[in-house]
């Protein structure tokens, strides 16, 4: 048998295939993409049909000489990326470095098991072109959208900006959300509710329906005072009574985006997280004395079709484990609601349903644990029975005015035994109907109470993560496998902050959606964009031409660009006005824009200097933010008053002589300035003479800093007094991460890369002898001593000794400063 070559693009990936294709197979990857649009030109032909140029990543040079050797050993090559449009993208620009000589075949792996990968092996195809030409399309409409543009808000806007074909689209969605919470007029309503009690238990609550036989409608707290007087001397008795019983299907399996959906929903995962966990879930992981196995699908999908094999092997888990009772007669069958679903794939299933989440839990992180019982509980519960409900609604009469209390109650879990959906309304904690006592019509119910409450009517809700996903499927724009991608790079360009899991508009990005809106309207239309992802399914199918819906497209923004080059707003050099008057100069204020967000300016600028920072109330009104000078600090370097400032960072400490004086400090979390070290005699700077004194870098870790800065740029880091117990050279010094926790390593990385997470302190361990405790603090604000070595008795902690409340007791020498 001759020698083939299998190529996948993952590292991960391709250690799975190793284990279950025979010794003739040699196994490579090209981790990710080998060739791409270059980075620094448009790198399209458009006057000779949109052709593009492509060129080799950097780094990648070494993939293709490895693939290459590789190639001339093998007699045949399988190129086996993704099952969609990137991996074909991916299978092509591979086949274009083999000779024409070698025989390339491409080989789909929609899940990665034993045989799986060998039916797919003995069944190749030939490469897709319409795949591979709708990936181009769609890489080029990217290129030419955000290459062309992004340009110009660097120069009309600030620089650093970037626009996207969907990424800008999804922008307005946010934005036009916001304007409409803000124009929400929001009006004041009463409920009003009876609790009452039949002749056996439990009490219930019903609610006013209607008036006279109207619609109820109490809109302030009079009508409501009014009703409830009137319905003190009626009696309630009950009309009518109906019981029916109800059944609830359980839910498809998952696809792309309604597993991003409910991950975001049930453990608050980014959709770029979920993704990622999904992958390794896909690529395959270690599970002890199996190797590395391929828990899931692909990952990839909008397809809701199950294999007949997976279907049988879920039905008898069901029958064995569950019972015969959760099993319906015939298999449920999934079909998209969806117009132009892509089928080549699955559903998000697991790869054998007989491994129970429970078995394989000590192999997996618990965020992939997690997430593969998400995916096997939802495939298991789309072939049970559905669950059963007895619904009960009962009408209550009370003279002029009728009430209604409804209740439900299971008599048959069905799927929910092991999986129930969640939805948003559910996140914001909405009730299920309670229970209702036993009633008959006719019978006269005891009044125990008459309840009114005021209520506002609400704006719509801001979208969150999942909430956005739902919207951008339901409007046709992207395809699920790019809304993670989306999300991300909305908010890394700073155009959407999410705050308490909401996604709130910035300042920036208002500003360039209404930018984008008005100078191409065409590219910003959602219904554009969902027509051109229906071109791109088109091409995948053969039936249009990728060239000619290229060049439709480009006829009409090539006009837009044009105009918007001259028409558009130049925020860079006009701003965008406000209705603030400058106090100094009486001249408009201004909104521009720095590299750190956001500032008021004055519009006489550079004659005028006066700038401030500023927030928007709900209405999104500007609301100029105090500079509040602090009475009892000035500063040290020109002895002037110091006021606090807002920048990219947050809240600090600045010189009020600015520019003169460019002296600033810090401040918390707390919004508390952090002590600056002593100026010691016996730490002098080795550069200018000058004295070294403690500050707080932005990232929150102490350093040391010459007192003559900005002349002098001399800084040292802040030692622990602690020698390194690995290298046994160097000294423990105090570090930030990028998110701004603070961790402790040796000053001799990268050549010892020993660190901890905790401040070290120089007493030895009395269990075990190592030469230092960490130091933590308990949730109640207690230290803690502890262990570094994880089988140490003593590495959950011990008795603080007497002074080892604050770190600078623990025999730190005041931090230092030598290199």
């Amino acid at each position: 048998m001759g020698k083939s070559l299998l190529v996948v693009e993952s590292p991960a990936k391709a250690r799975t295939l190793s284990r279950y294709v025979d010794p003739s197979f040699s196994v490579v990857a090209t981790v990710g993409h080998i060739k791409d649009l270059p980075p620094k030109e448009l790198g399209v032909d458009i006057q000779n049909g949109f052709k593009p140029k492509y060129s080799v990543i950097a780094g990648k040079w070494k993939v293709i000489k490895g693939l290459k050797a590789a190639m001339e050993k093998a007699d045949a090559v399988y190129l086996a990326p993704d099952p969609d449009r990137e991996g074909e993208a991916i299978a092509w620009h591979v086949a274009d470095e083999v000779d024409g000589e070698k025989k390339t075949l491409r080989v789909m792996f929609h899940e990665i098991t034993k045989k799986a990968v060998r039916d797919a092996l003995q069944n190749p195809v030939l490469l897709d072109r319409n795949k591979y030409d709708a990936q181009q399309a769609r890489r080029i409409l990217d290129r030419l959208v955000g290459y062309l543009i992004s340009p110009l808000l660097w120069k009309k806007v600030r620089r650093g900006l970037s626009a996207g074909r969907v990424q800008s689209v999804t922008v307005r969605l946010i934005c036009e959300r916001e304007e409409e919470i803000r124009r929400f007029e929001s009006k004041e309503y009463w409920t009003v509710h009876a609790l009452l009690e039949g002749s056996g238990p439990p009490p219930f609550t019903a609610a006013l329906l209607r008036i006279h036989g109207k619609k109820a409608n109490v809109p302030d707290e009079e009508h409501a005072a009014g009703i409830k007087k009137a319905l003190e001397s009626e009696t309630f008795r009950v009309r009518k009574i109906e019981k029916k019983r109800t059944k609830r299907n359980p839910p498809p399996p998952f696809i792309t985006s309604t597993l991003q959906q409910e991950a975001s929903r049930v453990y608050r995962f980014a959709p770029k997280r979920t993704m990622k966990i999904a992958q390794k879930l896909y690529e395959g992981v270690p599970l002890g004395e199996e190797g590395p196995e391929g828990l899931i699908t692909y990952m990839r999908t909008d397809s809701t079709r199950i294999a007949q094999e997976a279907v049988q092997q879920a039905r008898s888990y069901i029958k064995g484990r569950l019972g015969p009772s959760y099993l319906p007669t015939s298999p449920r069958v999934y079909r998209s609601k969806k117009k132009g679903v892509q089928d080549a794939h699955e559903a998000i299933r697991p790869t054998s349903v007989d491994r129970e989440p429970s078995q394989v839990k000590s192999f997996l992180t618990p965020e992939q644990y997690k997430l593969y019982r998400l995916i096997w509980k939802r495939f298991v519960a789309c072939q049970m029975k559905p669950a059963e409900l007895d619904q009960t609604r009962v009408d209550i009469e009370a003279g002029d005015y009728l009430f209604r209390a409804t209740g439900s109650v299971m008599r048959f879990d069905g799927y929910r035994k092991l999986y129930e959906e969640t939805s948003e309304s559910d996140a914001k904690g909405k009730a299920d109907d309670g229970l209702l006592p036993e009633l008959e019509e006719g019978e006269v119910l005891a009044t125990k109470e008459i309840q009114v409450e005021q209520h506002f009517t609400q704006p719509p809700p801001r979208y969150t993560e999942s909430s956005l996903i739902k919207a951008l499927e339901e409007k046709g724009i992207g395809r699920p496998s790019t809304y993670a991608a989306i999300l991300s790079n909305i908010r890394d360009r700073q155009y959407v902050d999410l705050v308490e899991r909401k996604l709130v508009p910035s300042e920036l990005g208002e500003l360039v959606n209404r930018l984008l809106v008005d100078n191409f309207p065409d590219i910003l239309n959602v219904e554009f964009t969902a027509n051109m992802e229906s071109s791109l399914d088109e091409i995948e199918m053969g039936r249009q031409d990728w060239m000619k819906v290229l060049d439709t497209f480009y006829q009409a923004f090539e006009k837009d660009l044009e105009r918007a080059k001259s028409e558009m707003l130049d925020v860079r050099k006009e701003g965008t006005p406000t209705e603030i008057e400058c106090e100094q100069c009486g001249k408009p204020m201004v909104i521009r824009f720095s590299a750190t967000g956001p500032f008021l300016a004055c519009s006489g600028f550079p004659e005028c200097k006066n700038a401030k920072s500023f927030d928007r109330d709900e209405e999104g009104k500007i609301r100029v933010r105090e500079e509040e000078k602090v009475e009892d600090q000035s500063c040290p370097q020109c002895d002037s008053p110091l006021q606090v400032k807002h920048g990219r960072y947050g809240p600090f400490l600045a010189c009020t002589g600015y520019p003169e004086c460019r002296y600033t400090r810090p401040l918390d979390r707390q919004g508390r300035a952090p002590e600056e070290g002593t100026e010691g005699e016996e730490q002098p700077c080795e550069k200018c003479g000058g004295k070294l004194i403690v500050k707080r870098a932005r990232s929150g870790n102490r350093f040391w800093a010459c007192s003559n800065y900005p002349r002098c740029k001399e800084a040292k880091p802040y030692r622990v007094g602690v020698p390194c117990d690995r290298c046994g050279e160097g000294e423990f010094v105090e570090r930030a991460g990028r998110n701004g926790r603070l961790f402790y390593c040796c000053d001799r990385y990268p050549k010892c890369k020993n660190s901890v997470p905790n401040l070290p302190v120089p007493i030895a361990c009395e269990a075990c002898g190592a030469p230092y405790l960490l130091r933590r603090v308990d949730k109640a604000g207690n230290p803690v001593l502890y262990c570094s070595r994880k089988e140490c008795p003593a590495h959950r902690g011990v008795s603080p000794r007497p002074g080892a409340d604050s770190p600078e007791q623990e025999g730190r020498s005041g931090g230092d400063p030598r290199p």
